[in-house]
């Protein structure tokens, strides 16, 4: 119907709603809407038209969107959708048209600030990102007012900061954008976020992408460091203690491909090189500064500046930035200096790399801001450098290598080449060679230059003045002023050698008296009567025509004093005058090729010289006068000063010497006393070890007597019991065997007397021989020969005398060896340590004599003995029938009532008693079962017998002889010694 209407009465359509009404009606539908769904679609219908409306948004839906924000902060949709909504109404602020105002609005309240921090907390994508977009753009448009809010608010910063650390790039890059905003030019937010530990994150990021060869992400973290670190000397010290320096150097480290050089390589290593030169920043204190400088130097990071600006395919603006690098790590650090003096360039021949460096700097076809860069690397090498500006002159001397390229020749090139800004860079760098080194000033005027064939060597000197005096060109003029003013500065030799050429003042006092010059005219008068002023202050008045007052009153006469000052002042009036005092580094971004006219370290002297100059001309001859007395007497004065302090310092090392020796005596003292101590410690210890080795050898002497007596008693019984046994050896070997036998087991103790297992199986292998000895036996019975018997116990006694020798020359042997080493040993040390007297040195002696004297006793028995073994048989047997004589045969009187009998043999118990045996000898601590061992008759007596059975059968032997025999059964049971006779026979 309604169409129907508008057709056929023609009536309008209804006008549609206009954007403002849209707005509203969504403004009032957030307002009354009790369902989530329909808040949530009014604020996406809010966004959208926030692209088109911002304004009418931003002013209508403002505080709409943030109450939803409050109230419906538990759903993230909504909430990211007011936060995207308020991104979008600030972010299209374009400042200067007045449009901030949207802004200034929503910051107004500092709740909203706040409320956007506090929902950083949440983790969903989509609330979290757009909050970070909506306090970028915050800052943006007012970041004074917003880091104020930020600052104040309770764990603000903390927040912000831990989007470092959200896994999601998206969230973590746009953090680093955010930090960048909040952290420019506000020190107390930059130590916040420094204290939340960013530096080590931001290090971890950069190292993580790639380092220089990373994206754009690495150097939104450089920027971002830069920020921290630049005029925040607190931040600087913390990153340089916490070892970050350190972590900086494999940033450098990177390939010197050309084709790898990609432009975002290029801006991540430009800006790694600005963040080191912000550690070594000649603006930041002198301790800060040589405390970074040391740092890289141990680190490695210095050496790896260098490696990299000796590379080939480095491009042209980052070498440039590496020689600005370089020159802030090595500027005032001796170290650094002469590590980076002592570095070569790959160049054939080989030469420093400041030559390669110098021969940039004069080389007019290289770009204008890489001779700057040389000139400022130059410079550092030499700042408060003595021993390298000595290096520099010594290669101008005479004496140098004239076939050579060196530095001292290039700089002299430079100064006579036809290119100004050579001319200026090389005279500025000579001056920089004398900067406050007296000496060098002294040795660089010994220099002699040839310009050309056929002309004599002219001096230095000469030649810079007379380039002066003819040069039209400004920038040279000035340079040569430079190097001028430097030169003859605190050096009255220089400023003698300067006057002495008549043309020079002349010259300077005619160029000073000219009217109408434009501005560079008027800056080299400046400089002129600069130069004139040094002569005027420093003169040492050794030449007659240019004294202290006469080159006074030629300025009050022919400029005029008020002139001269003038024209003085009219230096640090000059623009490129402030800019150059103001850093080292001159800027030649902001400069161009003819704008470079001053060098830092000059601007110093003429803000240092002016004043001393304008003084010195406005003294009067009375003042001059008075201040040379008053010079003279303050130098008496110093001297005096300086002469007590020479005797204050002489009386304090000898004090301090003093006081080392009264030290050292007291510690001697001690020691000594230590010492004393210790040494009657000693002596009393020596002295009891002397008693007691004194009592020891006493004892050991009586045990030694003792035993030599006891020895020789046992000798001499040895003596008396062989002549016996020699003497009676002829008695019948049965009836003496037993008798001696039984004598033994009598005086023998029975502990000994048992017998061993060898002596049972003699009574058993006795027993068969016995067996047949008996009556009855049908078994043959061998004939008893008398010699035969006589033969073999002969061999028996000698094999046993042989064997009871032997025995006792071991017990002497033992007993001696036993004894006397360990006697001697204590004696030995006794005698070393020196605590015997000469008395027991007698008595030592006493025993030794002693001792071989039993040495020869023992030595002439084994004689005797050897002697009756090599003795021939007929002597022996002579010797043993004579030995075994029995004197009772030679009486005449026969042994009738012995118990045996055996014709020719007789043997009683008279030759037992002969035999001298008691029990003293048995008692001897040398007679033990061994003894009774030697008696053991065995087998290999027969051997030595050459007895066979054909001796038996020539012998005539009958049964009657063995009847004789009366043996009964107890000489059978006395002892198996007869049973082993009758064995043998």
């Amino acid at each position: 119907m309604d169409y129907f209407r508008r057709v056929v009465f023609g009536q309008p359509e209804d006008p549609q709603p206009s954007g403002a009404e849209t707005i509203q009606n969504l403004c009032d539908r957030l307002v009354s809407s009790m369902l989530l769904q329909d808040r949530r679609d009014a604020v996406r219908a809010l966004k959208t038209l926030s692209k088109t409306c911002r304004i009418e948004v931003g002013n209508q839906a403002m505080e709409h969107l943030v109450h939803i924000m409050k109230t419906d902060s538990f759903d993230s949709e909504i909430l990211g959708y007011a936060l995207d909504t308020l991104y979008i109404i600030c972010n299209e602020d374009v400042p200067g048209e007045n449009t901030c105002l949207l802004t200034d609005k929503f910051i107004q309240d500092s709740e909203h600030v706040t409320l956007v921090l506090t929902l950083l907390e949440e983790f969903d994508f989509h609330v979290r990102w757009p909050g970070v977009k909506l306090l970028t753009t915050l800052l943006k448009n007012k970041r004074a007012q917003v880091q104020g809010i930020v600052l104040a608010s309770p764990m603000g910063v903390s927040r912000i900061v831990d989007l470092l650390a959200d896994a999601r790039e998206v969230i973590r890059n746009d953090g680093l954008l955010l930090l960048q905003q909040l952290t420019k030019g506000n020190p107390a937010i930059q130590k916040i976020v420094v204290f939340e530990n960013a530096f080590e994150r931001l290090l971890d990021i950069i190292t993580e992408e790639g380092g220089s060869d990373g994206d754009i992400v690495v150097e939104d973290c450089l920027l971002l460091l830069l920020n921290l670190l630049k005029n925040n000397s607190s931040n600087q010290n913390y990153f340089k203690e916490s070892s970050y320096i350190q972590r900086m150097k494999p940033w450098f480290e990177v390939s010197y491909d050309n084709s790898c050089w990609s432009a975002q390589k290029v801006t991540n290593l430009q800006l790694m090189m600005q963040l080191v030169r912000l550690m070594v920043c000649p603006t930041n204190t002198p301790q800060a500064t040589a405390g970074c400088q040391k740092s890289m130097y141990q680190c490695g990071l210095l050496q790896q500046l260098c490696t990299i600006l000796m590379a080939s395919s480095i491009p042209a603006d980052t070498l440039t930035e590496i020689l600005n690098t370089l020159s802030d790590v090595i500027r005032g650090s001796q170290i650094n200096q002469d590590y980076f003096a002592s570095v070569g360039a790959p160049s054939n021949p080989p030469r420093p790399a400041i030559v390669g460096l110098l021969m940039s700097m004069v080389n007019e076809s290289q770009s204008f801001v890489l001779r700057c860069a040389v000139l400022y690397c130059f410079q550092c090498l030499l700042y408060k450098n003595e021993k390298v500006q000595g290096e520099i002159v010594a290669t101008l001397l005479p004496s140098s290598s004239a076939n050579s390229i060196s530095a001292g020749r290039l700089l002299c090139g430079g100064l006579f080449s036809a290119d100004s800004l050579s001319n200026w860079c090389a005279a500025v760098a000579l001056a920089h060679t004398l900067q406050h080194n007296v000496t060098q000033k002294e040795q660089l005027l010994r220099v002699q230059l040839c310009t050309s064939l056929g002309k004599p060597p002219l001096l230095l000197l000469q030649h810079c003045t007379g380039i002066l005096s003819q040069c039209s060109k400004v920038q040279t003029r000035v340079g040569l002023l430079i190097l001028l003013c430097t030169w003859t500065s605190s050096c009255p030799v220089a400023v003698a050698r300067l006057l002495h050429n008549q043309e020079n003042v002349p010259f300077l006092t005619g160029h000073m008296i000219s009217e109408n010059l434009g501005e560079d005219e008027r800056l080299v008068q400046g400089l002129c009567a600069l130069l004139l002023g040094i002569c005027m202050c420093y003169n040492d008045n050794s030449l007659e025509n240019y004294t202290k007052e006469t080159l006074k009153q030629l300025i009050e006469k022919r400029i005029g004093k008020e002139s001269f000052v003038e024209k003085l002042g009219f230096i640090t009036k000059h623009e490129l005058y402030s800019r150059a005092a103001q850093k080292p580094q001159p800027e030649p971004v902001l400069l161009s090729p003819k704008q470079m006219l001053f060098d830092h370290e000059f601007a110093k002297l003429v803000r240092e010289m002016e004043g001393v100059i304008s003084k010195a001309l406005h003294k009067s001859s009375e003042d001059d006068k008075k201040e040379e007395e008053a010079k003279k007497t303050l130098e008496q004065h110093d001297s005096i000063v300086t002469l007590y302090k020479d005797g204050q310092l002489l009386i304090d090392e000898r004090d301090t010497q003093i006081r080392k020796l009264n030290e050292q005596l007291a510690s001697m003292t001690s020691q000594n006393e230590q010492m004393q101590t210790t040494i009657t410690q000693q002596q009393a210890q020596i002295q009891q070890q002397y008693d007691n080795l004194k009592l020891e050898l006493v004892r050991l002497r009586e045990e030694l007597q003792c035993s030599c007596s006891l020895l020789q008693a046992q000798l001499r019984d040895k003596d008396v019991l062989i002549n016996t046994l020699r003497s009676d050896g002829r008695r019948s070997v049965s009836a003496g065997g037993q008798e001696h036998i039984e004598l033994i087991r009598s005086e023998t103790p029975r502990s000994q007397c048992q017998p061993t297992a060898e002596v049972g199986q003699l009574q058993t292998e006795s027993q068969e021989p016995m067996r047949r000895a008996e009556p009855g036996s049908t078994t043959e019975t061998v004939p008893i020969i008398e010699g035969l018997a006589d033969s073999a116990k002969m061999a028996a006694t000698e094999s046993l005398l042989a064997q009871l020798r032997e025995k006792l020359e071991e017990d002497v042997t033992s007993l001696l060896e036993g004894s006397m080493p360990r006697l001697q040993q204590q004696l030995a040390s006794a005698m070393s340590s020196g605590v015997f007297p000469q008395t027991d040195e007698s008595k030592l002696q006493e025993v030794k004599e002693q001792e071989s004297k039993l040495q020869e006793f023992k030595l002439q028995e084994v004689k005797e003995q050897d002697d009756e073994l090599r003795m021939p048989p007929a002597d022996q047997d002579q010797k043993i029938d004579d030995g075994l004589e029995d004197p009772r045969e030679t009486n005449g009187d026969e042994d009738t009532t012995g118990p045996y009998r055996a014709g020719t043999l007789r043997f009683d118990r008279s030759l037992l008693r002969t035999l001298h045996f008691d029990r003293s000898l048995l008692r001897t601590p040398h007679f033990d079962r061994s003894l009774l061992r030697t008696l053991r008759f065995d087998r290999s007596l027969l051997r030595t017998l050459h007895f066979d059975r054909s001796l038996l059968r020539t012998l005539r032997f009958d049964r009657s002889l063995f009847r004789t025999l009366r043996f009964d059964r107890s000489l059978h049971k006395e002892q198996p010694l007869v049973d082993y006779m009758f064995k043998l026979l």
